[in-house]
């Protein structure tokens, strides 16, 4: 077996990023943690990254990308709503840290950081996109999506079942 290359251990940090920071937050998170997590010296993973905020931006930026692309790639014509509201809830009980991550963005640019803010909200906005062209441009279609979805990922993040309000 060969060794990692940078690219590799840039790719698990990011994972390991994205479970972390999912579960601590931003400002809860250690890099230490990171680094043991992948493996690696805290001065390897700055080798990898520039800062903390490198790292979580990172983080942030995958687990939206991944969110988009896998509404995206479930979206089936007529169908579109359900075959993404059964994506959404593949996500939410298998890896569930990707939507956790998002909502950790959301915390830390509610607490006024810029840079944060900002991939936010284009993250916000290309997943609504997607979501919105898939369901025929209906914003009410869209609307409804992302209330569920948002109140699914909420008791993920309490650790309520996606049926506790039923």
């Amino acid at each position: 077996m060969g060794r990692t290359s940078a690219l590799e251990r840039r790719e698990n940090v990011i994972r390991a990023a994205i479970a972390e920071f999912a579960r601590t937050g931003y400002h809860g998170t250690a890099t230490a943690s990171i680094a043991k997590r992948v493996g690696v010296t805290q001065p390897y993973l700055f080798r990898l990254f520039p800062d903390k905020k490198a790292i979580f931006v990172a983080a942030l930026v995958r687990s939206v990308e991944d969110t988009r692309q896998a509404f995206e790639t479930a979206a089936d014509g007529e169908h579109a709503f359900q075959a993404m509201a059964d994506t959404h809830a593949h996500l939410m009980s298998t890896r569930p840290e990707v939507l956790l991550m998002q909502m950790q963005g959301y915390a830390a640019a509610a607490q006024g950081d810029d840079l944060i803010g900002k991939v936010v909200r284009a993250g916000w906005t290309s997943i609504w996109e997607t979501v919105h062209q898939q369901l025929g441009a209906d914003a009410d279609k869209t609307a409804s999506f992302f209330a569920c979805g948002m109140l699914g990922n909420t008791l993920t993040a309490i650790g309520l079942p996606m049926n506790a309000g039923r």
